[in-house]
């Protein structure tokens, strides 16, 4: 008597694909550094010091955000934190004479076209990013030493107001308008990665460049989107950072394309491109944020610990980048 045989169950992987683990690892980084706060210092452990954390650092996560689709198809950008600075100059110059919606749309426009520029170089004539976004950077830094050598401030009632609003989240929390509008920027480029033609073809591209050529996709077109909106998260986040600040100065976000790229490096994405995710970067930007606030709460610490530990935590994640690339390049075989 002949016996059916039964279907084999489907088996779940055992094992999460290997590029979720920079995420999970800086997850649990987050969390472990928040959770020994909480032990060494009295009143770490609150909700508010969370928000605090996106507060201090709405106009990063923006500049990340951006950062990161550049990375995500192996470039660079190391114009942001000169765009972010050029950005607080001109609507400080700017604000006493002219409309505050005006000065918005102007400095938004003069960072994308900056950007598409860039991108266009770099496609076209085929020049490193490197090089072409270091010219990029003393380009915007020079601009501003043009406008004025010293800190103007802002007295525009529309920025004070958005400066000194705040959105109550319950007893004791809050949060400002400047994290809505970064988490607003965090949720339409997930949407734009993960749902549109565009975020594969920033995958794509970042993966193998040649192989999307051959497959037809429009390289150039978006290298030069990637860039552009580089360009528009610097001059929001410049936006940001003068809501913050209420003063343009020169010597605004020095060093700010630095801890961008180290934000999304310590998210998990890879710097050869191909591979990444905006969780990553968010969570980036909050591990750093977490170190400034420890350090603050440590109170004899100099500041520079602050750089100290951003190496060191950097250093780890590219290493560990390093080990998932070849593990994986080693099953493939």
């Amino acid at each position: 008597m002949k016996t059916l045989a039964r279907p084999l169950p489907r088996q779940l992987p055992r094992t999460l694909p290997r590029n979720y683990l920079p995420v999970l690892v800086t997850g649990a980084l987050f969390v472990a550094m928040f959770v020994a706060g909480g032990i060494r210092y009295e009143g770490f452990a609150t909700g508010q010091i969370i928000l605090n954390v996106f507060i201090d650092n709405a106009f990063l996560l923006v500049v990340a955000v951006g950062m990161t689709f550049v990375i995500l198809t192996g470039g660079i950008d190391l114009s942001v934190g000169s765009v972010v600075a050029l950005t607080t100059m001109i609507s400080a110059s700017l604000l006493p004479s002219t409309p505050s919606i005006l000065v918005i749309l102007l400095v938004l426009a003069i960072g994308g076209v900056l950007g598409a520029a860039m991108g266009a170089i770099i496609h076209y004539f085929e020049i490193q990013p490197f090089i072409v976004t270091l010219a990029g950077m003393f380009l915007a830094r020079g601009l501003c030493y043009t406008i004025g050598t010293d800190s103007i401030p802002i007295n525009d009632p529309t920025f004070t107001s958005i400066a000194q609003t705040q959105i109550k989240l319950g007893p004791d929390l809050w949060i400002s308008p400047s994290v809505l509008i970064a988490l607003a920027v965090v949720l339409l480029a997930t949407y734009t990665l993960h749902y549109t033609r565009t975020g594969r073809n920033v995958y794509a591209v970042g993966g193998n460049e040649q192989s999307a050529l051959l497959m037809g996709l429009p390289v150039a077109r978006t290298k030069i989107v990637v860039y552009t909106i580089s360009g528009l998260c610097s001059a929001l986040g410049g936006l940001l950072l003068s809501f913050y600040m209420l003063s343009g100065y020169g010597l605004h976000a020095v060093g700010m394309e630095l801890d961008a790229i180290a934000a999304v490096v310590i998210g998990g994405t890879l710097l050869t491109g191909g591979s990444g995710y905006l969780l990553g970067t968010v969570l980036g930007v909050l591990v750093l944020g977490l170190i400034q606030t420890v350090i603050s709460f440590e109170g004899t610490l100099s500041s520079w610990w602050t750089k100290i530990v951003i190496g060191l935590l950097l250093l780890i994640f590219i290493l560990l980048q390093r080990l998932i690339v070849t593990t994986g390049a080693t099953r493939d075989r």
